[in-house]
């Protein structure tokens, strides 16, 4: 399968992924507001608890639940996963538009990463979800922007373009791997005690 066909399920399959993951946060924000007794279904341990992370300033870091940026972005994304796999081609402005907001979601996400990580000391799973699908849309799309030629000025990929596309899947692995690695030496002694 060409990468031009993998990442529009990538789009469809990870947004609606993404959009489940927002709704989620939002019911249980919601539940939260209304009870602050309620303890969300995300609460797993001490480390991986949601209620812990959605309480916080972090959560909503534009004065308004974060849940409602992914609410927004991933339905423009499962629709241009939709228009690309009808066989509709997209001009180079929705590509770079959609590459843009590709970047802002990993640069907010790798931002909350960090505040989960060091200032909140918690993990949400379903932010992490929502995580975990955006990682594979940015570099997806980024890849496939690159090897279109579609930042450059002649519409021929660079080098640096050709590589990215090329190493597309080693990016995403990457990310994730780094991730994972972070988040065990944050919590090295709660998961080396638990097992």
């Amino acid at each position: 399968m060409s990468s031009y066909r993998v990442t529009p399920w990538a789009l469809v399959i990870g947004g609606a992924i993404g959009l489940f993951a927002a709704f989620q946060l939002i019911v249980e924000k919601i539940a939260v507001l209304e009870d602050t007794s309620y303890v969300p279904n995300c609460d797993i341990n001490p480390v991986l608890s949601c209620g812990s992370v959605i309480v916080t300033e972090q959560a909503s870091a534009f004065g308004f639940p974060n849940p409602i940026l992914g609410l927004i972005g991933y339905t423009v994304v499962v629709t241009l996963g939709v228009v690309l796999l009808s066989g509709a081609t997209l001009p180079t402005w929705i590509w770079r538009g959609l590459n843009i907001g590709a970047a802002a979601g990993m640069a907010f996400i790798v931002w909350l990463i960090i505040q989960s990580l060091y200032v909140i000391g918690a993990l949400c799973p379903w932010c992490m979800v929502a995580w975990s699908v955006t990682i594979p849309i940015f570099w997806l799309v980024t890849a496939d922007v690159a090897a279109a030629g579609r930042w450059s000025r002649g519409g021929v990929p660079g080098a640096l373009a050709q590589t990215v596309s090329a190493l597309k899947w080693v990016l995403v692995g990457a990310t994730y791997l780094v991730i994972l690695a972070l988040i065990f030496i944050r919590w090295m002694d709660f998961w080396l005690g638990a097992s």
